[in-house]
């Protein structure tokens, strides 16, 4: 991340007991057969998919859910969601805390993501981005045109694209500015009467004794020690979405009252459940 939400305090140090260890076999095995499995069948179905029906994915995203329900089955989180999901066009925004939120997003929902253009590179999450249909976004002044049109094209589409306002993770505690930038691209002639915007709130509870933020990923922290430590656990927690109602666009005179009230929306949402 070229810039990452830094917390004051220093991240958990990582610790795998002997049980621990016993656990990452137990739970990554099944999960690597589960994820890179299911990676093999989308890419076989996408051969035929792509030529047949273009832009419109009407069998992949289903192989894609399995995985991301299953993950949560073989980790041993509990899956919680509230709310309905929103059937007008328009794309999903939600709080960022972790790698997980791509599990807890895609379980529930058929969606794309909206990444930056790094996230293309890495090894492991990069493969699967790009296989899922996530729309990869460079932050190149001299690009904005082209990826505005991109993005216009996708939404036409009838695809439910799914950002992180935030542009970084945090510890999973708080709910962070929203950036407007995005948003923007709602406010074309072509789509500002036709869109709709649903906030998530997406909460994590952390296993009892651990950490409150035991779930959070952000700044620097490397993916593989955080991957062992959820593999490790040795009770798991919960991962809480909160889908709320649709704003329309139109509604709203620029993108920055819009990111504002979803921001406030995703913020509530969040804070209340933790509380709760």
């Amino acid at each position: 991340m070229s810039v990452s939400w830094q917390s004051e305090e220093a991240p958990d140090p990582v610790r795998i007991t002997p049980l621990g260890w016993a656990l990452v076999l137990l739970r990554g095995l099944p999960l690597a057969l589960l994820v890179f499995g299911g990676l093999l069948i989308l890419l076989a179905v996408r051969l035929a998919e792509r030529p047949l029906f273009g832009l419109q994915r009407p069998v992949t995203p289903f192989v894609t859910q399995f995985v991301c329900r299953n993950a949560f089955r073989i980790l041993g989180i509990t899956y919680k969601t509230r709310g309905s999901l929103m059937r007008r066009p328009g794309p999903v925004v939600a709080n960022h805390s972790s790698w997980l939120d791509i599990f807890a997003l895609n379980a529930r929902k058929r969606i794309y993501f909206v990444s930056k253009a790094e996230v293309a590179q890495w090894p492991g999450i990069g493969w699967l981005a790009r296989a899922t249909g996530t729309l990869f976004i460079e932050r190149n002044p001299k690009r904005a045109k082209e990826q505005a049109e991109l993005f216009e094209q996708r939404l036409l589409a009838g695809h439910k694209l799914l950002f992180f306002p935030e542009g970084t993770s945090t510890d999973g505690l708080r709910v962070i500015r929203f950036k407007t930038t995005l948003f923007a691209a709602f406010f074309t002639d072509h789509l500002r009467d036709a869109l709709h915007v649903q906030p998530v709130s997406v909460v994590y509870h952390a296993p009892n004794a651990a950490p409150a933020r035991f779930y959070g990923w952000w700044g620097d922290m490397e993916f593989g020690p955080h991957l062992l430590k959820v593999l490790a656990a040795r009770r798991q927690g919960m991962v809480e979405l909160i889908y709320h109602p649709p704003l329309k666009v139109a509604d709203f005179p620029d993108r920055k009252r819009l990111a504002a009230r979803a921001e406030e929306i995703v913020r509530e949402g969040h804070q209340e459940a933790l509380k709760g």
